[in-house]
């Protein structure tokens, strides 16, 4: 019984110490969950962001996708963006050409300005596209989509006349105040918009969700013509739908030997991509998680050591009175532990309310739903981090205990 009686002192104690000292506690109890709550939300936003671009990615019914680096800035130009696809028309109709290919649509993005007043043009992202029909480039919630041929691009001349037909994200008709049926100006420039009306033929939540932003879509070569771009049929991407059956691989690689000049790529090595290019936003990530688990240690570790410290006497006195050094160690010990546990808890069950939080403003400020995602393991490791955070709190105490000599602190 010798050891239970001994764990029934420590913990009464334990207890006792953690309640007499409420200040002490409760500080150290927010700080470690402080450090539970940023560990188990940086993860659950990198977890987020994976699965929410491997959706994305998954549900564009695309195959492979051919791209010409990344989309680079391109300041004074009409359209922001420098895209370094070329002949963009050319390319996709030698893909579609092919007995493996099913579709080859390219697509561009560029700034563009819209609005139904011509003297209150908002800047929102254009999106040039071959066809929504039968490619199956965009989902159409209402209206129709960009069908039949592309009048403007008349044998590679851009001299037919316009369709001058666009669609709409949903957030662009709420922002615009606009349905099907209704006309806007738009345009690559202030002039070029106030000179340009467009028919609003349908609503398509596609490129809207894809991008996180505003945004509307119309005919590439059109976006070409609007933003002065068609010198080189430039284009972002080109997004490939194989057949049924055909593999995915050995297309891959005979398509990157006939272009050497581009990159292509599969669903999951073009998502791989992007993360690649956000190197430095998730090294980051993880090292204000880093940071925030250290913070967590240190502020335990100090107020525990602090607590030993202004005790001395007391733990002293108790020593020389025959209470045992295990006794006092486990005391200390268990108070990290504790802390530990009580901070970890406090951390776990606010991370399902702030996750949520986090997603309403997320899905506010770039369009993305579901970007905050805590799956078992984000509980599990915020878990660990709680129970290693009060153990090196324990060893610290333990440590300070065991220095304590009753003679000294007793004569002083």
């Amino acid at each position: 019984m010798r050891p239970l009686t001994k764990l029934r002192a420590v913990l009464g104690i334990t207890v006792a110490q953690l309640t007499h000292e409420r200040t002490r506690t409760v500080l150290a109890i927010f700080g470690i969950a402080l450090a539970v709550l940023s560990t188990t939300l940086l993860a659950s936003v990198g977890y987020g962001v994976v699965e929410t671009g491997q959706q994305k990615f998954d549900a564009s019914g695309r195959d492979l996708w051919i791209t010409g680096g990344p989309v680079q800035l391109a300041p004074g130009s009409v359209g922001g963006f420098e895209n370094t696809l070329t002949d963009a028309h050319g390319i996709s109709r030698n893909l579609t050409s092919r007995e493996d290919v099913r579709t080859a649509t390219p697509m561009a993005f560029q700034t563009v300005y819209v609005g139904t007043n011509p003297d209150n043009l908002q800047t929102i992202v254009g999106t040039g596209v071959r066809g929504t029909g039968s490619s199956g480039a965009a989902q159409i919630t209402e209206g129709k989509g960009l069908t039949g041929n592309d009048r403007h691009y008349a044998s590679g001349n851009y001299d037919g006349p316009m369709t001058r037909e666009v669609l709409i994200g949903p957030r662009t008709a709420r922002l615009l105040n606009v349905s099907v049926g209704d006309t806007i100006h738009l345009g690559g420039t202030v002039v070029s918009a106030r000179q340009n009306e467009f028919t609003v033929i349908g609503i398509s939540p596609t490129f809207s969700r894809f991008l996180g932003t505003p945004s509307v879509i119309l005919r590439l070569s059109e976006l070409q013509e609007l933003t002065g771009t068609t010198q080189t049929d430039p284009a972002t991407m080109i997004t490939i739908d194989l057949e049924s059956g055909v593999d995915t691989a050995a297309v891959e690689q005979e398509l990157q030997q006939e272009y050497p000049q581009y990159d292509v790529r599969t669903n999951q090595e073009q998502l791989q991509s992007i993360l690649a290019d956000k190197a430095v936003v998730l090294a980051s990530g993880l090292v204000l998680v880093i940071l925030a688990v250290l913070a967590g240690v240190a502020l335990t570790a100090n107020l525990l050591a602090l607590l030993v410290y202004q005790q001395r006497q007391q733990l002293a006195a108790a020593k020389a009175l025959g209470i045992s050094s295990s006794v006092l160690i486990g005391t200390a010990a268990s108070q990290g532990l504790m802390l530990g546990l009580l901070g970890g808890a406090v951390g776990l069950a606010i991370t399902p309310f702030a996750s949520a939080g986090l997603n309403a403003l997320a899905a506010q400020l770039v369009g993305f739903e579901g970007l905050v995602q805590t799956p078992d393991l984000v509980f599990i490791v915020g878990a660990v981090v709680a129970v290693v955070i009060g153990m090196i709190g324990s060893l610290v105490a333990g440590w300070r205990v065991g220095r304590v000599r009753p003679l000294t602190h007793l004569e002083s």
